[in-house]
């Protein structure tokens, strides 16, 4: 017998209430935002512990993985985030109060800034990633390898068909 999670039971009340309703694709969204709660959350206690949150995360991340000089354009961080710019800003000026990154001119337009990882910001999200990872590999520990790869390729497809195709950086 399969184990149950708690989307079987709402399948099961929404099959009773209105059962001229295919129920297989709320059983699979249901399961995928119940999940996204989760993974949010356990990634949202580890970058806690690494004193930042998962939006400052994310923007180190971004300028780190961006290349040397570790150095991006507003523009650039608003198209990694998917956020207003109000947004990029608010998490930068949180960032560069902590040292961990610093704004400069650009040298090619006087209105532009550029956002650098400091050398602190550096360190910590160097630190940060290899702990994020191993976070990462405990979330997923309930699949093995072939059933990651599977889950890879559907949910890249999902995200093709819905969109998701243009490059951040």
């Amino acid at each position: 017998m399969r184990q149950r999670d708690t989307v079987d039971d709402i399948v099961e009340q929404w099959a009773r209430a209105r059962p001229d309703l295919d129920s297989e694709s709320m059983a699979l969204i249901g399961r995928l935002r119940r999940l996204n709660v989760r993974v949010d959350n356990a990634l949202r206690e580890y970058f806690t512990a690494c004193g930042l949150d998962s939006s400052e995360f994310d923007v180190l991340a971004t300028l780190r993985r961006s290349g040397e000089p570790y150095e991006l354009n507003a523009r650039a961080l608003l198209k990694s985030a998917m956020v207003t710019s109000g947004a990029i800003t608010n998490r930068v000026d949180r960032l560069s109060a902590k040292g961990l990154v610093e704004r400069n001119p650009c040298p090619t337009d006087r209105r532009a800034v550029l956002v650098r990882l400091t050398p602190a910001g550096r360190e910590l999200i160097d630190g940060a990633m290899a702990g994020h990872v191993r976070n990462e590999d405990r979330i997923l520990s309930a699949l093995d390898a072939d059933e990651r790869t599977r889950l890879d390729t559907l949910l890249r497809k999902l995200l093709i068909a819905h969109g998701d195709t243009e490059p951040l950086l």
